[in-house]
């Protein structure tokens, strides 16, 4: 398929399927990176107590973390602070970044919850730093999707979309895009000369102020996470029981 040529030059192949008949992955491919940039709304800082960085903070996550957007969310056995995190997510469409143009990379967005275990987040030995790949990467536990919104669906330069968590029907966050520190183009930026984008690969945003660490409200076992993001879709997850740590967790 000639890169913009539009839904007219696809080809569908057997007969048309319900949705409700069918389980969406998560829209990546197992080859493609997980991009996860931190401390992107200040309201969010205020929350960890932590000053306002200079700049970007950026890490990678673990393919083996992501989930569809109505699949269970495995309750790692390693935590007692489960917490939730609504994101608007990148989607990256070429493997060549033009850093005059960021945005020209992207084909799309989806949304993400990067659930992230908060207790060991902080297990880090002093003076090492924070432990984010105990923390974002467990096994089966960031929902993402429920599909890809190309970015021709949008008004030309970085999204403004409402983004939202509600956990039993009860809101927890509700905050806009606009709010971020760093916009889309920005952390493409940001990111691009450290670790290189691929056609494919996933930038997480970052999240508003709310989410479980600020209020010590955290996910238990049987709890409903919905995270809706404007102009996109909904996630709707709910918790395992907790998995135990004697047994390993199939993908």
């Amino acid at each position: 398929m000639t890169k913009g040529a539009g839904e007219g030059a696809l080809t569908f192949d057997g007969p048309a399927r319900t949705l409700s008949s069918l389980r969406l992955l998560a829209p990546c491919e197992n080859t493609s990176k997980v991009v996860i940039a931190g401390a992107n709304y200040s309201r969010h800082l205020v929350e960890f107590g932590v000053a306002p960085p200079s700049q970007p903070i950026a890490f990678l996550k673990a393919y083996g973390a992501l989930i569809g957007a109505v699949d269970p969310i495995r309750y790692p056995p390693l935590t007692e602070e489960l917490d939730y995190e609504c994101e608007l997510v990148v989607v990256i469409g070429d493997d060549h970044i033009d850093m005059n143009d960021p945005l020209a990379s992207v084909i799309g967005y989806t949304a993400g919850n990067d659930v992230s275990a908060r207790d060991l987040q902080r297990s880090g030995p002093a003076g090492i730093g924070m432990d984010l790949y105990a923390a974002k990467s467990q096994d089966r536990s960031t929902p993402v999707g429920p599909w890809i919104v190309t970015r021709d669906e949008f008004p030309a330069g970085s999204p403004v979309l409402r983004l939202s968590t509600s956990i039993n029907g009860e809101f927890r966050q509700n905050g806009t895009t606009a709010d971020m520190t760093w916009d889309v183009g920005e952390l493409i930026r940001f990111v691009q000369p450290r670790v290189s984008f691929g056609i494919g690969d996933l930038l997480f945003t970052g999240t508003p102020e709310g989410v479980g660490q600020g209020s010590g409200r955290y996910l238990n076992p049987g709890d409903v996470v919905e995270v809706t993001l404007e102009g996109i879709g909904r996630l709707r997850n709910t918790i395992e029981p907790k998995a135990s740590a004697l047994r390993s967790s199939p993908a």
